[in-house]
């Protein structure tokens, strides 16, 4: 075999999962289509480090972002990697919704999340004196993070373990050989080469369907729906108004988290992200500017100070999920393909959020999910 592990993806998932194989094996090569890593969603999100609120219990999203939350703060000061342990706010703005806080705290509690808290009116002053709302769960555990520096330091581990990242190399084939699997790469001047890895990870994230159907694995359960996210930008000086992560009730079914208000490191707000319903994977990233109105009435209400004229097109990213409108929760899929013929073609699949936040623990149930002969 020419490699032991080939990573298709140098997204945050593909990187984290590298730095770990790369500690453990000899010959781990990345593969990936764009000149520089994290080109897609994981440049392309709100960078928060969640705290595993919302996710049903026992699900991979819930184990792997409180696990990850945890092992992504270590790293992060073991590392000199940026980030702020804001914390975050779900918020009431009626009576019916502060009834809905206690089934989310209730939730959290399952998950591991301990120490959250419900806070009244007064209290929120303290911490936002310039928001609206009647009740809110604070969860001091929830931050953000320089996903750029985060996933430099996962590529120079990678790199400084012996590791190789191939960048403008997109996979084209893959098939089945004895003891391993045959990957067929073209390059950025359109030639093709092929070379043998024992192991395949797929962590190609919107393409993560596609490559598992070449190989043959075009499962119904695997098709990946998509969906984009618009950020609006507040300025006029009004993001220095909001100190910390500020949510509403969230979507049935956590297709979306609702239009939330976000911090950056340098102190900027956005409001962000919708949740628009697309067919097929669009490459247009841009914000339609049209939708400032229905951003400003859906965080008027627990932004009093807001006006139409302070929002300004920020940017936009492209989540793969697992469910179409009105579909049910769907948990990450992680899975060694072994019982379906191909042990060691480990697939990830439907890996949006809290993906960032977890990119360390599913690093490690990766590693888990290796079958050494």
């Amino acid at each position: 075999m020419d490699f032991k592990v080939a990573i298709i993806g140098a997204g945050v998932i593909g990187l984290a999962i590298a730095r770990k194989l790369s500690s453990k094996y000899p010959d781990v090569i990345v593969l990936e289509k764009h000149n520089k890593f994290g080109q897609e969603t994981s440049s392309r999100n709100s960078e928060v480090i969640h705290s595993g609120v919302y996710y049903p219990s026992n699900s991979l999203k819930s184990k792997l972002c409180v696990e990850g939350r945890k092992l992504l703060y270590r790293f992060c000061r073991a590392n000199e990697i940026n980030y702020n342990k804001c914390g975050k706010l779900i918020i009431a703005t009626t009576t019916e919704e502060k009834e809905q806080l206690k089934s989310i705290q209730l939730n959290s509690i399952k998950n591991g999340v301990s120490n959250s808290r419900i806070i009244e009116a007064n209290e929120i002053e303290e911490i936002e004196p310039n928001i609206n709302a009647i009740s809110a769960i604070r969860y001091p555990s929830t931050g953000i993070i320089d996903s750029h520096g985060l996933m430099k330091r996962l590529e120079t581990d990678c790199i400084n373990n012996n590791g190789q990242i191939a960048y403008g190399n997109k996979v084209n084939k893959i098939r089945k050989i004895e003891n391993g699997f045959s990957i067929i790469v073209e390059d950025e001047l359109e030639s093709e080469f092929e070379f043998t890895s024992e192991i395949v990870i797929n962590a190609s994230g919107l393409e993560a369907y596609n490559i598992s159907s070449a190989i043959g694995l075009a499962k119904e359960e695997y098709k990946q729906y998509f969906w984009k996210g618009e950020y609006f930008a507040i300025g006029n000086g009004k993001n220095k108004l909001i100190n910390s992560l500020i949510y509403p009730v969230p979507d049935k079914n956590i297709t979306g988290l609702g239009v939330h208000t976000t911090i950056d490191l340098n102190h900027g707000a956005k409001l962000g992200p919708n949740a628009i319903y697309l067919n097929g994977i669009p490459k247009d990233y841009s914000v339609d500017a049209g939708n400032r109105k229905s951003f400003y009435e859906s965080a008027k209400k627990f932004l009093p100070f807001l006006e139409v004229g302070d929002l300004h097109p920020d940017q936009a990213g492209i989540r793969a999920k697992l469910q179409k409108p009105g579909d049910p929760f769907r948990d990450f899929i992680i899975t060694n393909e072994a019982e379906n013929g191909l042990p060691n073609f480990i697939n990830l699949i439907g890996i949006e959020s809290p993906g960032l936040t977890s990119c360390l623990s599913i690093a490690n149930y990766v590693d888990s999910l290796i079958i050494n002969n």
